[in-house]
């Protein structure tokens, strides 16, 4: 499969459901917002063609968990993302089939890496990523750059994809860490920064590496 993933976000807070939106169309995907839940169910009549949903509980017209109903009827995955902290209504969503349950306010990068797991265990994620002058294909594992393939090692290409999915977003060094080398790996930071210098140098990216200052890198497009 290529091509964008298709995020629906259903969201009566305008600024939040912009702010999602706009991290999401920078990480590679598509998005369309409704901010009341009944319009949601009535456009999803006429086009349910989404990967995933990410909805709010209190919702004018219809709530969230009433509009789970109608996503798994076009089988979407859900994931909630609400004020709503309490046990009660966190084990109503998920027993009533959402994926996952986020609770306001969330990091951006934690939302990504969530939704990438659920895409991935759909089988609905996307398999390639075109950015600046190369395709990365995660299924082949392979990078092509200007239609030439560059071969990488296995951890360089693993974080080229996690900078390449998570772009203009810095990520610490800590946390490149743990999305690449696992949560069990002892290893030091150092790693991260000579595999970056490795990316650097066979893909020509010293420009679009961003180091960020005692922090980590963002991959700048």
């Amino acid at each position: 499969m290529s091509g964008k993933n298709r995020i629906l976000i259903v969201e009566d807070e305008e600024a939040i459901a912009k702010m999602i939106a706009m991290n999401l169309e920078v990480s590679n995907y598509d998005t369309e917002i409704y901010y009341n839940g009944s319009e949601a169910e009535a456009a999803l009549v006429q086009d349910h063609d989404y990967d995933l949903g990410l909805l709010d509980v209190m919702l004018p017209g219809k709530d969230g968990f009433e509009l789970l109903g109608d996503m798994k009827k076009y089988d979407i995955p859900v994931i909630f993302l609400t004020a709503k902290d309490d046990l009660e209504s966190k084990i109503q969503g998920l027993k009533g089939g959402a994926e996952d349950y986020i609770v306001k306010p969330f990091e951006i990068l934690e939302l990504l890496v969530r939704m990438e797991k659920i895409l991935e265990r759909t089988n609905k994620l996307s398999q390639t990523i075109k950015i600046l002058n190369m395709e990365i294909n995660f299924e082949e594992h392979s990078v092509k750059q200007n239609g030439q393939e560059v071969l990488l090692k296995p951890k360089e290409f693993e974080l080229l994809c996690v900078l390449a999915k998570n772009k203009n977003i810095a990520i610490s060094r800590e946390n490149l860490l743990r999305m690449v080398w696992g949560i069990e790996y002892m290893g030091e930071t150092r790693t991260v920064d000579v595999h970056v210098g490795q990316l650097r140098k066979k893909l020509g990216l010293s420009e679009h590496i961003k180091t960020i200052s005692k922090m980590g890198y963002r991959f700048e497009e």
